[in-house]
């Protein structure tokens, strides 16, 4: 019952395995490119805080059925080591780093992303303030090396958590793209804060010197919720995917063989050095002390 019931809570889940994706948030990017188009014209992509490496999976398949004759490159970055797939460049990197940058570029030879995407996420603690805050700054930080990598025109993907200071991001986000989004893909759960910003048309304005630097990380007394006028943008809220496709918070029946058995797949891929291989190790080697 164990390995199947999450197969039957969850169906992205299981048809992530099927289909051969390493994670279920494969669907999210498919069905935000379904909405947005955004892998029109896509020659060289680049996916932030990339592992396990879903995201990657969908752009190397993706740009390259939309474009076959094209020379596409892809480059994944992430601080964790993530296992190798096929098609894509990884850069085993901090994303606030300008070397981090530097070597993307280089991988373009001397020119500019088209898109950055980014799916990274903070162990969520709980603690709904603090978790955030916390994706606030990976998001600025994500948004930082975007300014160093992205051509002018270029598209820009990326979680945000939608809470109190959710305006404060919406107009930095102004500043650097005209046409800013929210959607919430049919795949994400109702129950969860996430949503994601779709950037496009990168567009910085005259003498912005992109910077590491994050504001966020400022001490300020300012109360962002109360922006008003220029200083507040409104952005539009969209839902994405096929409204009649399957609902995330839904539990749907397992497909059974003529003998009514159910085949549960194991993961496409496992993590290759988890933070938590030590602790399951002494977990059991507790239990096997024991009996």
């Amino acid at each position: 019952m164990g390995k199947s019931s999450k197969d039957k809570r969850d169906i992205y889940y299981r048809l992530a395995k099927e289909e051969g994706w390493r994670a279920r948030s494969a669907f999210k990017l498919i069905q935000i490119a379904e909405t947005f188009d955004i892998f029109q014209g896509v020659t060289k992509a680049v996916d932030l805080c990339a592992a396990p490496g879903s995201w990657s999976q969908v752009l190397a398949k993706k740009l390259r059925e939309k474009q076959p004759d094209a020379d596409i490159t892809i480059v994944a970055v992430d601080l964790q080591a993530m296992a190798p797939l096929p098609g894509v460049i990884q850069i085993q990197g901090d994303i606030t780093q300008v070397s981090t940058a530097q070597a993307i570029i280089n991988h373009f030879e001397g020119e500019n992303a088209d898109l950055v995407v980014c799916d990274g996420a903070p162990d969520v603690t709980g603690l709904h303030d603090m978790d955030e805050y916390i994706q606030a700054q990976l998001l600025l930080a994500a948004l930082n090396i975007t300014t160093h990598i992205l051509k002018k025109g270029g598209k820009f993907v990326a979680k945000v958590f939608r809470g109190r200071d959710i305006n404060l991001l919406y107009s930095q986000l102004r500043l650097l793209f005209p046409r800013v989004t929210v959607t919430k893909p049919r795949s994400s759960r109702n129950s969860s804060i996430e949503a994601f910003v779709v950037c496009q048309d990168y567009d910085p304005p005259e003498g912005f010197k992109p910077s590491m630097t994050n504001p966020l990380m400022d001490n300020s007394s300012c109360d962002w919720s109360k922006l008003v006028g220029v200083n507040k943008e409104i952005v539009p809220f969209l839902a994405c995917g096929d409204l009649s496709g399957f609902d995330s918070d839904m539990t749907y029946p397992l497909p059974a063989d003529a003998d009514g058995n159910y085949n549960c797949l194991m993961p496409v891929q496992g993590p290759i050095d988890p933070p938590y291989e030590e602790a399951i190790a002494v977990a059991r080697a507790g239990n096997n002390t024991s009996e």
